[in-house]
């Protein structure tokens, strides 16, 4: 039998879908539910799309149930529609916060976080793409703009690189936060949902860091173990801040109200990291 190449591609394509709709079945029901705007060509404008993200989610959602056990309070606190920004503390060597953080606001609150990846990630062979299809969005004035304008959730870390690379003995003391998320609610009238995020510190103890640079990427770090430790992650919703309450859009334009703003967010971000703290019986319960 004569096959032509392109005819095997396009019949290999359509049972490899096939078999994963069947096998994904239910992350596609949970993807599906989300919405979606196709630019014409499968994906919407930042390169989100459905299938790859239920993909994601099947893998993600066995870290989030069987290996993390996420524990999530206060998940009502984020916006059923609308614009809103979740802010979090970030940690961990890796960004396996971001991921449970994603996953926990898909299965809780059937929206899809556009968490907002630093300025090295979009130069990231391959991971940049399967960010890319997951959601992810380069931080760009531009990007974030068009989100909130279609209502869209984002997720920020504004510790950003400092944050995760911070040493053990750093563990939950918050670096300096960079202001954009601020900036952002201002102008956009949208609120922040601080979000403390504890467990991620102890995931993978960071020893030291090589000077190799690499596709943008700072630095090579140098942990105790090749892959996370099974920590119990806790995750804390705050109530929604409304930054923007009393002020004009133009506001955002002022430093000195972005910054006081943004340390408003800070704050109340800490204030959910000590009170996880003080809650959780131990790092791997």
């Amino acid at each position: 039998m004569n096959v032509r190449p392109a005819a095997l591609q396009s019949w290999l394509g359509k049972a490899g879908r096939r078999l994963a709709s069947g096998l994904l079945a239910e992350p596609l029901e949970h993807v599906r539910a989300l919405p979606f705007r196709d630019a014409g060509h499968g994906y919407d404008l930042f390169g989100y799309e459905p299938l790859h993200a239920a993909f994601g989610l099947a893998a993600l959602e066995q870290l989030h149930r069987h290996w993390f056990r996420v524990r999530s309070h206060g998940a009502e606190h984020v916006p059923a529609q609308g614009p809103a920004i979740l802010v979090g503390n970030h940690s961990g060597t890796l960004p396996f916060d971001a991921m449970m953080l994603w996953t926990d606001v898909v299965l809780r609150r059937q929206r899809l976080p556009r968490a907002v990846a630093d300025y090295f990630v979009p130069t990231l062979p391959f991971v940049s793409t399967l960010y890319a299809r997951g959601g992810v969005v380069g931080g760009t004035v531009g990007n974030l703009r068009v989100l909130l304008e279609a209502g869209e959730l984002l997720m920020i870390f504004p510790e950003g690189v400092p944050g995760i690379s911070k040493p053990f003995r750093e563990r939950y003391q918050l670096k300096e936060f960079r202001v954009g998320h601020a900036e952002l609610a201002i102008r956009h009238q949208a609120p922040v949902v601080p979000v403390g995020i504890v467990g991620a510190e102890e995931q993978m103890p960071q020893l030291g860091r090589l000077p190799l640079q690499a596709f943008g990427v700072p630095y090579v770090p140098v942990t105790l173990t090749p892959f996370p430790l099974p920590v119990r992650y806790h995750l804390l919703y705050g109530e929604p801040l409304r930054l923007h309450e009393g002020l004009r859009p133009e506001d955002a334009d002022d430093p000195e109200v972005v910054r006081r703003a943004a340390e408003r967010v800070r704050g109340a971000v800490q204030e959910l990291v000590e009170r996880g703290l003080r809650q959780r019986e131990g790092v791997f319960r």
